[in-house]
């Protein structure tokens, strides 16, 4: 017996595409209307729920004004589409868009990265270049991760913001700038203020409007038209046969709580699409009800290993960066690195093939 439901905004900005056919195995079907928050500078963003609709306003309000905006969030929930949808609405919409990720690019390249250098300035610099804020003249730089900047930068990237001049690495000449600042961070700068972490002047100066992107767990009634765009996108890129999503495999993803956010739905939904076989995506589930226990014993130490071997397991090894196991675990990569180091844990280990607690061989 067909059941049909219906999620629908009303929202000039909001555009709605053809239905998807989502059907179960015992051929139950239940038609969506597929709509994604499009349309007014608002890219690729797609939900409906009234903690969504709270962030886009947001973004409708201080997109015009200029303002040095601070995305703050779990990782995978977003910041770039919405520092993005920042730049599109606001009136720099048809300068650059200059994106910079502080955690991903090394302290000692950093400085160069952002404000260029001159010939000369250091060994292998055979030529001058130009940097992020130069790029980003009359236009957006967004500065991801800002939680990572060192604090020796931080001073001029504070001058930058307070008197919109810089000079390249190695150059005595003062370059004048018009950049509109947006800066994400997944760190909480407030005690990394109070930890002398992070300069206070700094953190005022860049939190002028502060938006919180809440994690998909806050967001639920949001999942179900992700999985469909995610499934519907991936299937034309790969160019698979699918045309429907079974129930079961819907539902599942409706319960799970999600971690990674929607960074990790998007990739267990493009994995799923490759293993999965026919027409119908009805793939192998996360394990939603845990992992299994183990009734030996369990110390403090082999808790912290496992933990971090299940982190590894998700970032596919990748320990750096800001899609990586420190991120997530909320530690430095250099701190990181050392409680492995100490646990005896390779970045290439699965949490089976290294005995962690609650694998099932």
């Amino acid at each position: 017996m067909a059941a049909n439901a219906t999620w629908a905004i009303e929202s000039s900005a909001i555009n709605h595409h053809e239905c998807c056919e989502i059907e179960d195995t015992k051929s139950s079907k239940i038609a969506l209307d597929h709509s994604e928050l499009r349309g007014s500078g608002l890219p690729r963003i797609v939900g409906n729920s009234t903690a969504l609709r709270r962030v886009l306003e947001m973004v409708q309000v201080v997109a015009p004004t200029g303002a040095t905006a601070l995305i703050q969030g779990e990782t995978g929930t977003g910041k770039e589409l919405i520092a993005e949808a920042i730049h599109r609405r606001s009136d720099r919409s048809k300068g650059p868009f200059v994106k910079v990720n502080c955690a991903a690019i090394p302290a000692g390249l950093l400085e160069s990265e952002l404000f260029g250098h001159e010939r000369g300035a250091y060994t292998g610099a055979v030529a001058r270049g130009i940097g992020r804020f130069e790029r980003a003249h009359r236009g957006t730089l967004f500065l991801d991760e800002i939680g990572d900047l060192p604090l020796e930068l931080q001073p001029k990237i504070l001058r930058v913001l307070q008197e919109r001049q810089f000079e390249r690495l190695g150059g005595a000449a003062t370059i004048q700038t018009d950049v509109r600042m947006i800066c994400a961070t997944h760190r909480n700068l407030s005690e990394m203020v109070e930890e002398r972490q992070f300069r206070a002047d700094l953190f005022y100066r860049i939190s002028v409007f502060p938006i919180e992107l809440p994690p998909l767990r806050d967001r639920p009634e949001d999942i179900r038209l992700l999985v469909e765009h995610f499934a519907m996108d991936y299937a034309a890129r790969m160019r698979l046969p699918i045309t429907a999503i079974a129930k079961e495999f819907m539902a599942a993803c409706a319960r799970h709580s999600w971690p990674g956010n929607v960074r990790e739905l998007q990739n267990f939904i493009e994995r799923s699409l490759i293993l999965s076989e026919g027409p119908v995506l009805n793939g192998s589930l996360p394990q939603f009800t845990g992992m299994a226990t183990s009734s030996a014993p369990v110390t403090l130490e082999q808790a912290q290993s496992s933990h971090i071997l299940q982190t590894l397991l998700r970032t596919d090894g990748v320990v750096g960066g800001p899609n990586g196991a420190a991120a997530r675990l909320g530690l430095k990569r250099t701190t990181l690195i050392s409680m492995m180091r100490r646990l005896r844990i390779n970045p290439g280990a699965t949490p089976c093939a290294a005995g962690a607690l609650g694998c099932q061989q």
